[in-house]
């Protein structure tokens, strides 16, 4: 798994390792990767990663990177490179920004993609190179917005009431999101049962941005909040990426409300 010390990327690590032989990359040192040997360094700004591919041998290549985004693509053609070579396949971890030029109307998964942000094309471009590859070798994972608990979002929530500083929601964005739960439990589906393509891993309805995290911070007791609203446009603005033609079983699909439910730790 490239990028396995992320957060998206520590979660699949921690979802598949009782089930397959599962190894990841970090850049920062720390003890808990340091000491781990199924975690190896490596530093995607300076080094090749053809070196990691040909050393491990992977079947499957979990692309979770963050950072530089030219280095990252250089990165990812290389991992293409050797998907071709092995015949095996690569997960690609998009995102609904690709989509983010569209605003009147949700996106499906075999959509065009066309996007006004750099982070958007970014995507853009490390998709239409799996693309090309045959359909067995690659599947394109888009993600919205991940909440759950102890995810980035839903702490920068709990450190925004902690010192009393305005929440910024966007109440016109419409979107669907998932939680980091439904997120691993997805892409442990296509892992098993080996699926190609394009998959949209979000909630099968839509709600407003601000409804959403009012929603949440309910869900976990977050009262008196101050929010601040922002408007980019002065009509309802779709970012959403909805699942319709690769569509997983009925007990792997979930709604925005199951989403605000992951949002608690059960102990």
């Amino acid at each position: 798994m490239l990028g396995g010390s992320g957060f998206l990327g520590q979660a699949l690590y921690k979802e598949l390792l009782p089930y397959f032989n599962t190894h990841g990359t970090y850049r920062t040192p720390h003890s808990t990767w340091d000491n781990n040997q199924q975690f190896h360094w490596w530093d995607g700004e300076t080094e090749s990663v053809s070196f990691l591919l040909e050393s491990l041998q992977p079947d499957l290549i979990i692309c979770a990177l963050r950072g530089n985004f030219n280095a990252q693509i250089y990165a990812h053609f290389e991992a293409i490179e050797y998907v071709m070579k092995t015949d095996n396949k690569i997960i690609f971890l998009s995102s609904s920004n690709v989509f983010d030029a569209f605003s009147n109307y949700p996106s499906y998964e075999y959509d065009k993609t066309l996007s006004i942000s750099v982070y958007g094309r970014f995507k853009i471009k490390i998709e239409n190179a799996l693309l090309r590859l045959p359909v067995k070798n690659y599947a394109i994972a888009r993600i919205p917005m991940i909440y759950g608990a102890n995810s980035p979002r839903l702490e920068e929530l709990k450190t925004f009431h902690k010192i009393e500083e305005s929440i910024e929601v966007f109440p016109n964005v419409v979107m669907n999101a998932t939680s980091i739960t439904r997120f691993t439990q997805q892409i442990h589906y296509i892992i098993n049962h080996n699926l190609g393509g394009v998959f949209h891993l979000g909630s099968k309805d839509l709600i407003h941005h601000k409804d959403l995290v009012m929603e949440i911070c309910k869900k976990i007791d977050l009262h008196d909040l101050t929010f601040k609203n922002v408007y980019d446009s002065n009509e309802d603005r779709f970012i959403a990426v909805l699942p319709k033609d690769n569509l997983l079983p009925d007990n792997l699909q979930f709604t925005v409300e199951d989403v605000v439910e992951d949002s608690i730790v059960f102990h």
